[in-house]
């Protein structure tokens, strides 16, 4: 069955296929998001990010009154613990990559990892800019 449904749905594009500069554009949005987090750059974070962002974890343990428990965060919130310098860390202890996964028209997915989290990205271009939408991260567990 599932060679069938293979035969019958239109192939994604390959990654490569995307134009390069493109996926150079996704990969500037993402880094303004993580590297701004590291800097403690305001600024630099809003700018990657829709207003309209939301900010998803899995909650391990969840609220007596959710069955799927979620941490949100509005874009608002994520900028002011930016600017609060939560995450600020010297370059020198940076360690981070940017990876697109996947690039269809206007909509990308990309996966952002540094020693303290993972991040998925759903991002969208609107004109000539590319921003964070969705953003489904994962903390690592700390030494």
């Amino acid at each position: 069955m599932l060679a069938a449904l293979l035969l019958i749905l239109p192939a994604l594009p390959a990654r490569a296929e995307t134009d390069p500069a493109t996926l150079k554009a996704i990969e500037a949005t993402a880094y303004d998001y993580v590297d701004g987090q590291l800097e403690g750059d305001a600024a630099r974070v809003a700018r990657a990010l829709h207003p309209d962002l939301a900010k998803r974890a899995v909650r391990a343990t969840p609220d007596k009154d959710e069955v799927l428990g979620l941490r949100r965060m509005s874009k608002d919130e994520l900028v002011e613990l930016t600017r609060q310098g939560v995450l600020k860390t010297p370059t020198e202890k940076w360690d981070r990559s940017v990876r697109v996964l996947d690039v269809t028209g206007n909509v990308a997915v990309a996966r952002v990892e540094t020693p303290w989290f993972v991040d998925y990205f759903h991002m969208g271009r609107f004109g000539d800019r590319w921003v964070i939408v969705n953003a489904m991260w994962q903390p690592k567990p700390r030494n």
